[in-house]
C-alpha cells in the first residue's frame, strides 16, 4: 500500500478537484455540488481534502460540510472521488482519513455518509438507523451510515438535514 500525501485543498486545487469529480462520476452532478457547497454557509474551511500523486497533483478528494442530525451540528462526508486511473490504490481512503482526522482536531463530533455500505465501515461508520438516524427521502437502510468521532459524544438520533445544495 502506497503512503499517500494528503492535505487540505487550497484555492489552487479548485480546478483539479472539479476534474477529479468529473472523471470519477458519470455526470457533472458531484462536481457541480462541490462548486455549490463552496458558496454555501455549510462550507468549513480546512475540511476539503486531497490526496496527491508523486508530483503533488491531486488525484483523490474527500469533503466534509456542515449538516445537522436533528438540531445537533454534524458533518456530511460527500462527495468522495478518485481519478479512475488511481482508484483502488488507497487515494480515496487516505483523503477520507485525513478529513476525518481534521474534523476531530477541530472539535467536531459526528459524521454521516450516504454511500457504499461495503466501503465506509473501514473508517468506523455503522448503519445510521441503529442510532435512530434517518433521512426525509427513501434510501437503502444500509447506505446511510454515521460515525461518532469521539466516545465522549455518542451519536444523537434524529433526521439528517443536509446543506441546501444537496437538495435533500
Amino acid at each position: 500500500m502506497r503512503n499517500w500525501i494528503t492535505r487540505a485543498e487550497t484555492s489552487a486545487d479548485i480546478g483539479a478537484v472539479r476534474d477529479i469529480n468529473l472523471a470519477a462520476f458519470p455526470t457533472s452532478e458531484e462536481a457541480d455540488l462541490v462548486d455549490a457547497l463552496r458558496e454555501d454557509p455549510s462550507w468549513i474551511e480546512g475540511l476539503s481534502f486531497v490526496s496527491t500523486d508523486d508530483d503533488g497533483r491531486p488525484v483523490g478528494f474527500a469533503l466534509l460540510t456542515r449538516c445537522h442530525i436533528g438540531d445537533v451540528p454534524a458533518l456530511c462526508l460527500a462527495p468522495c472521488a478518485v481519478r479512475p486511473e488511481w482508484q483502488r490504490t488507497g487515494a480515496g481512503s487516505a483523503a477520507v482519513r485525513a478529513a476525518l482526522a481534521a474534523a476531530r482536531d477541530m472539535g467536531e463530533h459526528h459524521v454521516v455518509v450516504l454511500g457504499h455500505p461495503a466501503y465506509y465501515p473501514r473508517f468506523g461508520f455503522s448503519r445510521a438507523s441503529a442510532h435512530g438516524i434517518g433521512l426525509t427521502i427513501d434510501v437503502p437502510d444500509e447506505a446511510l451510515m454515521a460515525l461518532a468521532l469521539d466516545a465522549g459524544h455518542p451519536l444523537p438520533g434524529g433526521t439528517v438535514r443536509y446543506a441546501a445544495p444537496f437538495g435533500i
